[in-house]
């Protein structure tokens, strides 16, 4: 029959209605009725008159008679015969009557028929025959006359006969349904009920037959046969029934309470008359295929579990159907039709067929038993029905033999490393043989599923063994490189787990660690360790947060152990840890094998697709018969329902069975389930034992160490234990002693307990073997569901060490199939995602893998859920229908994921945007998931949590958290919790944990060690839900209260409990709370007070010592107003105890807070952590920034507040009342609407050739006049990227067209710039105008005469600060007539005071000069330009100061922020939203991405090939051909870059050489690729603007402050400008990824700029030094007159409170600058650098010094006191290191670790404790920097020995070698084989090489790596030196002339330094020395000619000769200074 097809939408569908489709098919049931074959037809229309139109009486009674008929001729007749028998019997007694002469008229006829059946006849079936043909008779009489009545009474109404609620109009829901047969369409109604079968032998006890067992044709007649028999009749046509329809039926005809003629004739009435022989078989046989239908029900029955326990499903599948009112009416009339017979069924049957088919049945009634399929049919399995139990024994499964082509792997087959973690086996078992090939010579996935105590131990180690190897090279083992590990099911398992593993891998020198709840690791633990066992929760925690992302992606190997949980309650964590690791190996694209372990699995295929296993290559399942120690099983299931009852049989069936085991002479153990429990069971056993007199079964006391041990046990202090050992009973649980624990296990290993009753956690802690393991009671109780569940599978049995074993489990009766289909594997394990989804999704989008619903589908698509709901799709709520229009469930996954958003957006957990369909994480979110805590929970703290709250507020607030609400109280524990609340509650609440409660209740016990360990993450994420709200008082109450949980002490008592290990809480703490004594007055106390006031004098000792410990700090704070509302507060933090590992371990953390008491708000927190070396009394200084608002209030106060200390804090308030604020001076130039310039306004078309463009930008025209036409000084700001360089180069024309002899001076910040300006201009001015220009940079310093004849010189401040100096010598400084100062608002940097101090001086020296010098300053917008303009003396005209938004390309802005305490996960989470920004701004333009390291840029590159991968576009930044692409590949040396540009992404740091960083420049300025990553310096200095900029973190690390800092303002703006390409975008986009509480700050100040401020006074020394020995300064009033000239005095007297200036009255400010130069010129002098007298000062030998080589005054202060005469070349680098220049080197994360390495290969050791002080590591990596300095100390000293010294140090650096290494290192090609060579020929120095003859060293290079040694010894430096002394004397001296020539010999001569190892271009120079060596003195000239530093010229260069003569004048020796 066809029905309606499906179609792929509702919407779509027609109006189709089941109901209406049932009607159809009850048209044709009776069309087929009416239809039935020609016999049948002519035999009821031969007996019964107008058979048609017959009535059901008589239909009815039709069939009844055929039935009869058939009994009495009992199958005799063929079918063909049937017809005339049946029509000749009705003839005879049809019209009988069968009145008081029947039975004789019967027995007449009775011979008559015998004769025509040719067979006797039974009398009865005579009798049933004649009443059902005369009933027959009467029917159709009686009927004849109502038809007669009818038409004579018309008027009688129809209404009357009609069936009730025929006319009511039906019309049901429409369905879906699907084209199939007709015949398999139709089925048979459901509810037809059965009657009981008692009935049965009664009805069939007259039912002859010749054989009860076969049919006719000797086949078994069972409902196997009468399914055949029904196929047959269906297929002739005889039913429009299916097979199993038809047979069904039959089945409810057969079992039914009917008369034996009804049944026959309703089987007729099925089958039709032409299967009469079928009719006959069916009554013949009734009794054994009733038989067998009633023991299918009864094992269908059996198999449906009566309790609530598993397979648990999800709580869906609720349809909703919309009715009208008469369609409600029929379903009522339906229900109430459904109840009736619902109630006639529950009364009279025990079975039901309406949910069953035909096929379960004929299946279950072929098993023996109702459990056959659970347990097996195997040879000597056994039930047994017992008094009040029922038992099921299993015999042990035998072992299979082995397979012929099956081998044990030999433990000698593994690899050497391999076989030391097998020590002591011989071999592998057959399943780890089976395995071995997959699991150690492959990388693929793997699931095992074995049974328990198959050796998957063992599999886990092939695989961890195998991941090892992976790890060898070259016989090293790189244990940095792989993370192993292995998720345990329970905290004990993990236990044993470490233990074994850790044991077994030590040889291999691996770690093994535990991470539970119970056992914590350390960040750096973790490092360390190669292998970590944890719970899934545990791990769920660690990786779920970004801040152990490093950590996650170092794992090559998971361990799932028992993966069957995932139908447990922690199944969804599981799934969670799967999934999250699945989508990590696809988005990184790295290996992570997955290593399943498991129970047998019936839906084992699933889990393997779950596990993303192979199934031909990784899934290995084993059936029982695989177990190594076989084990025989026992299932006893209590029947009695009494509760006492029931106890007191599982103590006796449990008591029975340990005796059983005892007189076989084995052990048992008893597994109980609470700890108390274990004592009640022991002494129940004790009490049966002595009851049944056989005590000395249990008793041990033969043992030959009985009474030794017996002592032992006496001293337990646990009664209990004591008293059971004489009965040679143990108990065991986790309540006891350690001790008491392990005496148990070694008195139960060494035999002298017979029976250990223990609670099931020693099943996984401990290996103790036993023979016979008893599980009593399958019920434990659970705190977190508030009372008791069954038992998972997890806890049972587990193998023994023995050659058999034997498990019991003693349970209740309706449990008892449970756990046999749990032990045989025949539950399908269903996933239990959807109730923890929320949460889960949650933790995504916190960790930054799913930012929308596209991925939120592709995640849940990686779980069990999603394989599940595919396959059992209405467990999960998904109705067919759904399944068909949609089969990869795309739009339910959509659903249930929108759902959860939705509800995670309204807790707040989650920003869901429905149209765009994003994710956006929000703090409370990540907060929810980084503490766990439920998403119920979080809605809980939505509602109640509140501003101001107490005590009881908070407690009962924190009660209702959904972690807590199964928790009820029980009846008894009503009496305790009183207790508890009058001794320990100080609140109204009900609890005792923070009070250290005594509690003697084991429920008590569990729920509230389930409480403590959640308490503590739930009150540390509400403490950090009110520090984002900004919530003063109720941060501060929750901080206590988190430190009030962890530590047991309330807040209000005394803070010293905190040291109640060394402090009796009862002897002197409760003393000082009684008499109010707070830490403060005990600080003020002597110890001899502190005893008297304790009563106990030497207490007053230990309590003065824990208040030394008792971790105090004191604040002091500067603050500094930015702008009228931004205060910048300088916090200086002074530790003030003593540390003590013990209490304070590696670090205290604080909370730092700002506070505004009046308003209730926090304005600025952070977490300070202070470690161990800067709590030794150094202060810590931290900066921030705080908001202040009009009015002000009176003050803040800082507080700093110990995270894990009660009471530790500290308080600064800041007073603003009298507080100066700056005024505001914003004041921004107007863009005026002025016609673009044209280039041609040059009037020059020289210049006008520089520019491709052919007008200048609106900028450019408004400042156009005043640049090119005037001399005045301008001050232009403006944003970058205006054109703000183009403008400067109108001013250098300017000069050029007017002052061609004078020089143009470009100081740039930063060398970046520096070489970035010279590479434009090289080509543009110097190419094309013919101009000379010069570089002056750390790296080049250009000769004198280069100087001379620049016209345009580029500096960095440094460079320049150090040349102008002298500028009194320097006709070249004198001839500056312009100098331009790019970035100029970098003055508020930290290189800001060489900046100010240079254009300071540039002033001075025109003004001393009366040369006028024009100042031209670029920078961004200026919050205080007029400042700045004054300074550079700008006038009105030259001020142009543009806002930030006039750009000429517009620039877009987006801020976005972050949460996250920690740096590198929060830059980790900033990721993928780069990505989604590239895709969405900018998806084919270029990208610039900031972020702060070189680090980063790597990490950054790597993250954004994994997303664009995960996109299935990994090449989509990349835009050249593949041949190009390998070609720049080959020209590329880091191996980084070279791994990233082949995704089109390039890298640009410092830790680049400069020709790799050129290509990356030069491919990203081409758009060869599309995104560069760079660190900060590119924005100062390669101009490559692109279309999006992301500036991807706003802070970077101080290496000094050992912190992560703020960038400064003009940082972020400078990289901003970088966005926007003026000849190619209409606007930029620029997006910065800020942290979240940064994220106000930045969108104030991006648009509103900071005020420039001087940072002049804290670098003033060094300066006012240079000063003085340049001679500007020579007096205290020459240096305040100087001071005038600087920026610093502009601000000081505009923003007097920023530099601590109380007003600006001019005595205040007089006085100010008197003191500050005052106390600079005491700190010089106490260096050594100047002398100071009454009227002048003057600069010393240091001082000078210290100018020359650009060096701090503390630097050369500390070389004057550290050098001496006879200086060590040790002392000498120590000195060096400790240059104050070097105080800020960066000591990065983690650099400590290479610095240990590096100092175990240097020839000086280094203190090893200070190996993160930057000091030491420039002692390990100094430079050359500084050993001019310190040879001219040594030189003015004249100390020869020093002299040496020092300069044989400066030849080391630049060589790269020690001084007595050997010298032929120095030669570039020089290797190992060559120096073998050379020294075989007896050359062992560079110098014996050099004095080879010609022919021998030709030879010698013929044996060698000739070319390459010849080419590097025509470079060595060949130099003659010749000596003369005249005999005259200096006329009139009675000096001599020392005349010394040097010349240089090589034949191919070179200026450069020969230096191959140093990487840096050096010029050749040599030091030539005067000296007496006997005295060890160095001789000195008159002046400096002591030693002269000669570069020698080569005269291929110059024209002068290459010999230098040097006239040197000796005179007395100088003395020692």
């Amino acid at each position: 029959m066809l029905v309606q097809a499906p179609r792929l939408t509702s919407s779509l569908r027609g109006h189709y209605d089941v109901d209406q489709a049932y009607l159809e098919r009850r048209t044709l049931l009776r069309d087929y009725k009416s239809q039935r074959s020609n016999a049948d037809s002519e035999l009821a229309q031969k007996l019964v008159h107008g058979w048609d139109e017959a009535s059901s009486d008589v239909r009815k009674a039709y069939r009844q008679y055929l039935g009869a008929v058939v009994e009495l001729i009992n199958n005799e007749v063929v079918h063909e015969e049937f017809q005339e028998v049946a029509e000749r019997i009705y003839n005879l007694f049809s019209v009988m009557d069968l009145g008081s002469g029947a039975s004789k008229m019967i027995n007449d006829r009775k011979e008559e028929l015998e004769i025509l059946l040719g067979c006797p006849i039974s009398e009865t079936h005579l009798k049933k025959v004649a009443s059902s043909a005369k009933r027959l008779f009467e029917l159709q009489h009686r009927n004849y006359e109502t038809l007669v009545s009818e038409e004579i009474s018309p008027d009688v109404g129809e209404d009357e006969s009609r069936e009730f609620g025929s006319d009511l109009f039906f019309q049901a829901p429409a369905r879906f349904v699907v084209d199939v047969p007709g015949e398999s369409w139709m089925h048979l109604e459901d509810g037809i009920s059965i009657t009981s079968f008692s009935h049965l032998e009664e009805d069939d006890n007259h039912i002859k037959t010749r054989n009860s067992n076969f049919g006719t044709n000797g086949e078994s007649v069972n409902l196997k046969w009468l399914k055949n028999a029904c196929d047959l009749i269906v297929q002739g046509g005889g039913s429009q029934l299916s097979g199993d329809e038809l047979a069904m039926a039959l089945c409810r005809v057969l079992v039914s309470n009917k008369a034996g003629d009804e049944i026959a004739a309703d089987l007729l009435d099925l089958v039709g008359d032409g299967a009469i022989e079928t009719v006959q078989e069916l009554l013949m046989h009734r009794k054994d295929l009733a038989d067998a239908i009633h023991h299918g029900l009864h094992v269908l029955k059996s198999e449906k579990p009566s309790f609530n326990g598993q397979p648990r499903m999800p709580s869906y599948g609720i349809q909703v159907t919309i009715q009208t009112e008469a369609e409600k009416q029929i379903d009522k009339l339906r229900r109430k039709e459904e109840k009736r017979h619902k109630r006639a069924a529950d009364y009279g049957n025990e079975h039901d067929f309406s949910e069953e088919n035909f096929l379960s049945l004929l299946q279950a009634s072929e098993r023996k038993q109702p459990f056959d399929d659970i347990i097996g049919t195997g040879q000597g399995t056994a039930r047994h029905h017992h008094s009040g139990y029922e038992e099921v024994k299993i015999p042990p499964t035998p072992t299979a033999p082995m397979k012929p082509d099956e081998k044990l792997i030999e433990i000698g087959e593994l690899d050497e490393f391999a076989q030391t973690a097998f020590h002591g086996y011989k071999s592998l078992n057959r399943i780890q043989s089976c395995i071995y090939q997959t699991t150690y010579h492959t990388n693929e996935n793997i699931l095992v599923c074995a049974p328990t105590g198959a050796g998957k131990t063992n599999i886990a180690m092939i695989a961890v063994l195998h991941e090892i190897k992976q790890h060898f090279h070259e016989g090293i083992l790189h244990k940095k490189e792989f993370k192993i590990v292995y998720v345990a099911p329970m905290k004990a398992l993990a236990a044993e787990v470490t233990s074994t593993f850790g044991r077994r891998l030590a040889p291999l020198n691996l770690t093994v660690r535990e991470l539970t709840g119970d056992m914590q690791l350390s960040k750096s633990e973790l490092e360390e360790t190669q292998m970590i066992v944890t719970t899934p929760e545990k791990w769920d925690v660690i990786t779920r947060k970004s801040s152990d992302m490093s950590m996650s992606m170092l794992v090559k190997l998971l361990i799932i152990d028992e993966v069957h949980l995932l139908n447990d309650d922690r199944g969804p964590v599981i799934e969670a840890l799967v999934a999250r690791t699945l989508r990590q190996v696809e988005s990184s694209q790295t290996m992570i094998r997955i290593l399943g372990l498991s129970a047998t699995l019936p839906n084992y295929l699933e889990v393997a697709q779950f596990l993303r296993v192979n199934p031909q290559t990784g899934l290995f399942f084993f059936g029982p018969d695989y177990r190594p120690v076989p084990l025989a099983q026992q299932y006893i299931g209590i029947t009695e329902q009494n509760f006492g009852k029931r106890n007191e049989k599982l103590n006796e069936i449990c008591f029975s069975k340990v005796v059983e085991s005892l007189k076989q002479g084995h052990q048992v153990m008893v597994f109980v389930h609470a700890r108390k429990d274990t004592g009640r069971t022991a002494k129940t056993m004790t009490e049966f034992a002595q009851k049944e007199d056989c005590v000395d079964l249990l008793k041990n006391e033969e043992h030959p160490q009985f009474h030794l041990i017996k002592k032992e046990v006496n001293k337990s202090r646990n009664r209990e234990l004591v008293q059971l050992f004489e009965f040679g009973i143990g108990i065991h649980h986790a309540g006891m002693l350690r001790s008491d624990r392990n005496l148990t296990e070694r008195l139960f290993s060494d035999g002298l307990l017979k029976v250990l009753v223990c609670t099931a956690t020693l099943a996984w802690g401990v290996n103790l073997p036993a023979h016979t393991v008893i599980i009593k009671g399958t019920q434990i109780y659970d705190p977190k569901a508030g009372g008791w569940r069954i038992l998972a599978c997890l806890m049972l049995c587990r193998p023994q060490f023995d050659k058999s074993g034997e498990g019991i489990i003693i349970t209740t009766h309706d449990k008892l199939a449970h756990y046999l289909r749990l032990l045989t594997s025949q539950l399908p394990i269903e996933s239990q995602f959807i109730s923890a989804l929320k949460d889960n999704l949650n933790a995504e989008v916190a960790l930054g893998t799913v930012t929308n619903v596209k991925e939120a589908c592709t995640w849940l698509g990686y779980t069990y859920l999603f394989i599940r709901m595919k396959t059992n799709p209405l467990a999960y709520g998904i109705s067919w229908d759904e399944v068909i229009g949609d089969p990869l469930l795309i739009s339910k996954q959509k659903s249930l994921v929108t759902d959860a958003a939705r509800a995670l957006d309204k807790a707040k957990m989650m920003r869901f945007d429905e149209k765009s369909g994003n994710f956006y994480c929000t703090e409370l979110g990540r907060i929810a998931s980084h503490f766990y805590i439920q998403y119920i929970s979080v809605e809980t703290y939505n509602e109640m949590l509140r501003r101001h709250m107490n005590d009881s507020e908070i407690i009962n607030m924190v009660a209702h958290s959904s972690e807590f609400e199964n928790i009820v109280v029980r009846d008894e524990e009503q009496d305790e919790l009183e207790k508890l609340v009058k001794t320990s509650c100080p609140v109204e609440v009900k609890g005792g944990y923070i009070s250290r409660g005594f509690i003697d209740s084991f429920s008590l016990i569990s729920d509230a060690t389930y409480i403590s360990a959640s308490l503590a993450r739930i009150m540390r994420a509400l403490f950090e839900i009110c520090l984002r709200r900004g919530w003063c008082e109720l941060t501060s109450f929750m901080l206590d209260y988190c430190k009030a949980v962890d530590r047991q002490i309330w807040p209000h008592q005394h803070p010293l409990r905190q040291f109640d290990r060394d402090l009796s809480a009862d002897v002197y703490l409760r003393k000082l709370e009684e008499r109010g004594a707070d830490l403060d007055r005990l600080y003020e106390m002597e110890e001899s007070d502190i005893g008297a006031l304790v009563r106990y004098i030497p207490a007053g000792k230990l309590v003065k010592q824990c208040l030394g410990y008792f971790p105090w700090i004191n604040l002091s704070a500067n603050v500094s107003p930015i702008t009228r509302t931004v205060l910048k507060v300088d916090l200086v933090i002074t530790p003030e105890f003593v540390w003590k590992d013990r209490f304070h371990g590696a670090a205290e953390r604080f909370w730092i807070l700002v506070e505004d008491s009046e308003n209730d708000h926090i304005y600025h927190s952070e977490l300070f952590t202070l470690t161990k070396k800067m709590a030794k009394g150094v202060t810590q200084k931290i900066s921030f920034t705080v908001p202040i608002f009009e009015p002000h209030p009176p003050q803040y106060f800082i507080r700093a507040v110990s995270d894990s200390w009660l009471h530790a804090e500290a308080f600064h308030s800041i007073s603003f009342h009298n507080l100066t604020l700056p005024e505001t001076q914003m004041s921004h130039t107007e863009l005026l609407d002025l016609k673009p310039l044209p280039i041609s306004a040059l009037g020059n078309k020289h210049y006008e050739g520089l520019y491709i463009f052919s007008h200048f930008n609106p900028i450019q025209t408004q400042a156009f006049h005043v640049l090119y036409h005037s001399d005045s000084n301008v001050l232009l700001g403006a944003p970058t990227g205006s054109g703000k360089t183009i403008s400067a180069e109108l001013a250098m024309f300017r000069l050029f067209n007017t002052q061609p002899d004078m020089k143009v001076i470009y100081i740039a910040p930063l060398k970046a710039l520096v070489r970035e300006r010279m590479n434009d201009w090289k080509k543009r001015l110097v190419s094309q105008l013919g101009k000379k220009m010069v570089e002056m940079t750390g790296d080049i310093t250009p000769d004198l005469m280069a100087l001379l004849s620049a016209d345009i010189i580029i500096s960095t401040p440094e460079k320049w600060d150090g040349i102008s100096r002298s500028w009194h010598n320097r006709a070249y400084v004198m001839k500056v007539g312009l100098m331009i100062l790019d970035e100029i608002h970098l003055l508020g940097a930290d290189r800001g005071p060489i900046l100010e101090v240079i254009v300071s001086r540039m002033r001075y020296i025109s003004s001393q000069t009366e040369r006028a010098i024009r100042f031209i300053g670029l920078s961004t917008a200026l919050a205080n330009a007029g400042d700045l303009a004054d300074w550079l003396g700008v006038r009105d005209i030259g001020l142009f100061n543009f806002k930030p938004s006039v750009r000429p390309v517009p620039l877009e802005v987006h801020i976005q922020g972050y949460p996250g305490k920690f740096y590198c996960p929060r830059m980790n989470s900033m990721n993928k939203p780069a990505y989604a920004a590239i895709c969405t701004h900018s998806p084919s333009k270029p990208v610039l991405i900031f972020v702060s390291s070189r680090r980063q840029t790597r990490l950054t590159a790597l993250d954004l090939i994994q997303f664009a991968a995960s996109d299935e576009r990994p090449r989509k930044f990349l835009n050249m051909p593949e041949e190009v692409l390998q070609m720049v590949i080959s020209q590329i040396t880091d191996s980084n870059l070279k791994h990233v540009l082949q995704f089109g992404i390039g890298l640009h740091h410092a830790g680049l050489n400069d020709k790799d960083r050129s290509l990356v420049e030069e491919l990203f300025g081409n758009n060869r690729i599309q995104v560069l990553i760079s660190t900060s310096t590119l924005a100062w200095g390669v101009n490559l603007p692109a279309h999006l900029v992301i500036i991807k973190g706003t802070e970077y690390f101080d290496g000094k402050a050992k912190r992560y800092v703020d960038f400064p303002i003009t940082d972020i703006l400078q990289m901003m400008g970088r966005a926007g390409r003026p000849q190619f975008d209409q606007h930029g986009k620029a997006v910065i990824l800020v942290h979240e509480p940064k994220k106000s700050f930045y969108k104030k100040f991006l648009y509103e700029p900071f005020p420039v401020e001087s940072n002049l006074r804290e670098h003033l020394h060094d300066h006012m030094n240079a000063e003085i020995v340049s001679g500007t300064i020579s007096h205290k009033e020459d240096a305040i007159h100087y001071l005038t000239w600087t920026y610093f005095f502009r601000r000081l007297v505009v923003n007097p409170a920023y530099y601590g200036l109380e007003d600006t009255e001019a005595d205040t400010v007089n006085l100010y600058l008197s003191r500050l130069v005052q106390s600079t010129f005491e700190d010089l002098e106490d260096g050594g650098c100047i002398k100071v007298t009454e009227y002048s000062v003057e600069p010393l030998m240091l001082g000078s010094i210290a100018s020359h080589y650009y060096l701090s005054y503390m630097t050369v202060s500390m070389f004057g006191s550290n050098i001496g005469p006879n200086t060590s070349l040790e002392v000498f680098l120590n000195v060096l290191a400790g240059a104050s220049e070097y105080d800020e080197l960066p000591v990065r994360h983690n650099e400590e670790n290479y610095n240990s390495a590096l100092s175990e290969k240097v020839m000086y050791k280094v203190n090893l404790d200070q190996l993160d002080d930057p000091h030491v590591k420039a002692n390990l990596l100094f430079q050359h920097t500084y050993h001019s300095g310190m040879i001219d100390i040594c030189a003015n000293s004249g100390w020869l020995e020093s002299a040496f010294t020092c300069m044989h140090l400066l030849q080391m650096v630049m060589q790269g070698l020690w001084f007595e290494d050997c010298s032929l290192w120095m030669l570039p090609c020089m290797n190992q084989s060559l120096i073998s060579h050379l020294r075989k020929n007896g050359i062992s120095s560079i110098q014996e090489l050099l004095d080879l003859p010609r022919k021998n060293l030709q030879l010698l290079l013929q044996q060698s790596s000739g070319p390459d040694l010849y080419q590097d010894l025509q470079h060595f430096p060949r130099v003659q030196v010749k000596m003369k002394l005249p005999k005259k004397h200096i006329q009139g001296s009675g000096k001599r002339h020392l005349i010394i020539n040097l010349e240089r010999k090589n034949l191919n001569p070179t200026s450069r330094a020969f230096t191959p190892q140093f990487p840096k271009v050096k010029d050749e120079a040599w030091w030539v020395v005067l000296g007496n060596p006997t005295r060890s003195e160095l001789f000195t000239g008159g002046q400096r000619m002591d030693l002269r530093l000669i570069n020698l010229v080569p005269s291929c260069q110059r024209s002068t000769d290459p010999r230098h003569s040097l006239l040197l004048s000796p005179s007395r020796r100088r003395q020692r200074m």
